[in-house]
């Protein structure tokens, strides 16, 4: 420690983003100088449009020490190894997104290009079927690949849905054990110091002030501090991604979980399916401009299954990012840092990564500008790529059956992904840009998926002996089929390892071990 050392991290705003930064301080800043406080208000309720999330939570989690089993048990959830995309590129058509990987390369050649170059030769199968995720999420079934569990079964890559409110308390459980302050109470104004305009304190409804070195901020859409208090600016999005409301109601939910998220394209928009333990998780996204809230509603509570638990929860957005994501002494996470539709599952991915960027990153008391430029520049790329990738599930479509996909179809995208298509659309090519975060399996899924299948594959593919790749390829599938098949049921892993349960029930048997 030392003279600038920060000793004060406020952060503001609870929810999701405030316990997550609240555990992660006070597991990586356990220094005995720093404190974190946390201020919220429990009049101001928090947003969710979404349950589901994509794998480097577990990394995440684990940072933390948290048990899994008992992280699933309390956030009544369940696993998810992929997404399933109904009616996107064309009505009636379906394909998967998979966690982990497609097939294996050969001698250096990438499984797609093979993959590219025997469908020129003979009918193949989708390429999902060399995917250990989507087969076993085909059948419904799930395990947790033990540490030294070999191929196939060590690509089956998972993530999870839960109730998002329910992981906010479990994490408020855990920092507040580890000596994060919470303070009740709503902010209703901050004060600037008058010689560099950094937040110097936030004050309170009942006058108290909270004096603070660092202020993250997690206020939601409103951005208390980096947008009403430093007036830092947003960049929107709404001319490629046009959807800026949602509806979410939760439903009953008979019969075993299925561990994948589903997303089923509508005429205005498209609706969400998250199966958690005791739920179904529901939602509609859509453009005002081509549908009403009222006709949304109609659309969401006419394709529901179950019966609903609650009213329907309508919420309005922006689409885009804050130009600084770090302003002065001010970070944002979450919904004040940006916001981008839940149709990937990236709102919680943006939060955690956030906190890594700034652990990586931390200031101290002087603020040196390379450490806040660097931040900024990081999560402008992230949100950035993954602003690309979801414009593609809209901009690839042969949909014609509405203005929304007539306006999505025909839209001028940016250069960046315009640049990826183009060299996908020649030669099925692929290449990432620093730490993008969607992976080739992910762009090959949607591409294919979507039917923009390239004119040609790689030369190199050439080289490969016909029958041998041909041979090889059907082994890889007979293998994750029949590992598939081996596996129990999602519903039998969960009742097995980390069910929700009261105090009273017994504990989880131990655990399938593959």
């Amino acid at each position: 420690m030392n003279e600038h050392s920060i000793r004060e991290v406020v952060i503001v705003g609870g929810g999701t983003a405030g316990w997550m930064a609240a555990a992660a301080f006070a597991r990586f800043l356990n220094n005995g100088h720093t404190r974190i406080s946390l201020v919220e208000s429990e009049e101001i309720g928090t947003i969710g449009v979404g349950e589901a999330t994509i794998p480097p939570l577990i990394t995440f989690n684990r940072m933390l020490g948290i048990n899994e089993n008992d992280f699933v048990a309390a956030t009544q959830g369940s696993f998810k190894l992929g997404i399933e995309f109904v009616n996107w590129g064309g009505i009636g058509e379906t394909y998967f997104h998979p966690f982990g990987y497609h097939g294996h390369d050969l001698e250096g050649v990438h499984f797609h290009q093979l993959y590219l170059r025997e469908r020129k030769r003979q009918v193949l199968p989708d390429i999902s079927a060399w995917s250990m995720s989507a087969v076993a999420a085909a059948q419904g079934k799930f395990a947790r690949p033990a540490p030294d569990a070999g191929l196939p079964l060590s690509q089956l890559l998972y993530a999870f849905h839960f109730d998002a409110s329910l992981y906010a308390k479990f994490l408020r459980n855990y920092a507040e054990q580890s000596g994060v302050r919470r303070i009740e109470g709503k902010i209703v104004d901050a004060s600037l110091r008058g010689e560099d305009g950094f937040v110097e304190s936030v004050t309170l409804a009942d006058g108290r002030k909270i004096e603070g070195d660092l202020f993250i901020d997690c206020s939601g859409f409103r951005g208390v501090l980096i947008e009403q208090a430093l007036k830092t600016g947003y960049e929107e999005w709404t001319h490629w991604l046009p959807c800026n409301r949602a509806i979410a109601i939760p439903t009953t939910y008979e019969g075993p979980p299925d561990p994948f998220t589903r997303a089923t394209a509508h005429p205005k928009g498209w609706q969400w399916r998250i199966p958690l333990q005791n739920r179904m998780g529901n939602g509609i996204v859509y453009s005002s401009e081509h549908m009403s809230d009222d006709e949304a509603q109609s659309v969401l509570m006419a394709n529901l299954e179950g019966e609903p638990l609650a009213e329907p929860r309508r919420l309005s957005f922006t689409t885009g990012r804050r130009l600084k994501a770090w302003n002065a002494n001010v970070v944002s996470m979450g919904l004040s840092s940006g916001f981008i539709e839940p149709l990937e599952s990236t709102s919680i991915h943006f939060i955690q990564s956030g906190i890594a960027k700034l652990i990586a990153l931390f200031p101290d008391k002087r603020f040196n500008p390379v450490e806040r430029d660097e931040y900024n520049r990081q999560m402008q790329d992230l949100f950035e790529d993954v602003r690309d990738f979801i414009v593609l599930h809209y901009n690839s479509t042969k949909r014609d059956d509405s203005d929304f996909w007539n306006q999505c179809r025909t839209m001028h995208i940016p250069d960046s992904l315009a640049r990826k298509i183009a060299l996908w659309r020649s030669k099925g090519r692929l290449f990432r840009d620093g730490l993008e975060l969607f992976a080739n399996t992910s762009w090959v899924a949607v591409f294919l998926g979507q039917s923009i299948v390239p004119e040609d594959y790689e030369p190199a593919a050439d080289a490969l002996d016909e029958e041998r790749v041909a041979a090889a390829l059907e082994q890889m599938r007979q293998a994750y089929l029949q590992t598939a098949e081996r596996l129990p049921s999602h519903a039998e892993f969960i009742a097995r390892t980390c069910a929700a349960r009261d105090a009273a029930a017994p504990p989880p048997l131990p655990e399938f071990v593959f």
